[in-house]
């Protein structure tokens, strides 16, 4: 139900952005809809340090890199309820499984499973498996990983001002169109700390970020019309890919 309160900003707009994006028990203000959408950056931030401490403890025990990455994107999952993930499989299997917009939504809302979204979770798993077993490897690992939370989710703020519902009805729309206002400033406050998490890396990651945007927005135009749930949790974990990969790159030039 969209909500009477119009102020841009609200503290209790993070609890909201942790019941939309997580599976962590807090107490939101679902009337502020998408008006909480600048929030969702700093979702992707506590999840970042919970899924943090289990993997800082593993690797000090030993365990490795590799393995340890697993701890971490189990704890990212789990603590999501794997929405994103969903969503990136639901997304894949509409896309490029139906032939014209309302076939491709018809797709889209099918709880099953097809070929393409299975292949796009087994290809997005082992994309961030591998990409955080190497950040592991450096001291800074928990900072990079905590700006690319932020980014991926503070992304999805921007495609959802930037196209109009595909659909009347859904989770996406239940929740309004998120306030151009909102969106940048939230992508633009985790621009600053993943800066202040990594230093010029943040500002490029940044960038990218803002560029897979751009290319997400852009693919669901053509394919759908506009935006869903599964169009912004697959914004999700495009953009983590992106950034996770971007990241490691960044660490070879010891940028």
């Amino acid at each position: 139900m969209a909500s009477t309160d119009t102020s841009p900003f609200r503290p209790r707009d993070i609890n909201t952005a942790l019941a939309l994006l997580t599976r962590l028990p807090v107490k939101a203000d679902f009337s502020r809809g998408a008006r909480a959408s600048w929030a969702y950056g700093i979702a992707g931030s506590v999840l970042a340090l919970l899924a943090a401490l289990p993997t800082a403890a593993v690797l000090w025990l030993g365990l490795p890199p590799m393995l340890s990455a697993l701890i971490w994107l189990t704890s990212m999952v789990v603590m999501s309820g794997a929405m994103h993930e969903d969503g990136l499989a639901d997304t894949a299997d509409g896309f490029w499984g139906g032939w014209e917009k309302a076939r491709r939504l018809e797709i889209m809302r099918d709880s099953r499973i097809g070929a393409y979204g299975v292949i796009a979770l087994c290809l997005s798993l082992a994309a961030r498996w591998g990409a955080v077993a190497i950040l592991l490897e450096a001291d800074v690992w928990m900072f990079g990983l905590i700006a690319v939370a932020m980014l991926s989710r503070a992304n999805m703020t921007l495609v959802m001002t930037a196209l109009p519902h595909a659909r009347a009805d859904g989770l996406s729309h239940s929740q309004g169109r998120a306030p151009r206002t909102g969106a940048l400033t939230g992508f633009a406050l985790a621009g600053v700390v993943a800066f202040g998490c990594v230093g010029v890396s943040g500002a490029i990651l940044a960038g990218v970020a803002f560029v897979m945007a751009a290319l997400c927005s852009a693919t669901a135009k053509v394919k759908i019309g506009g935006q869903t749930g599964d169009v912004l949790g697959a914004t999700q974990q495009i953009t983590e890919i992106a950034l996770l990969y971007s990241l490691v790159i960044a660490a070879q030039y010891g940028l």
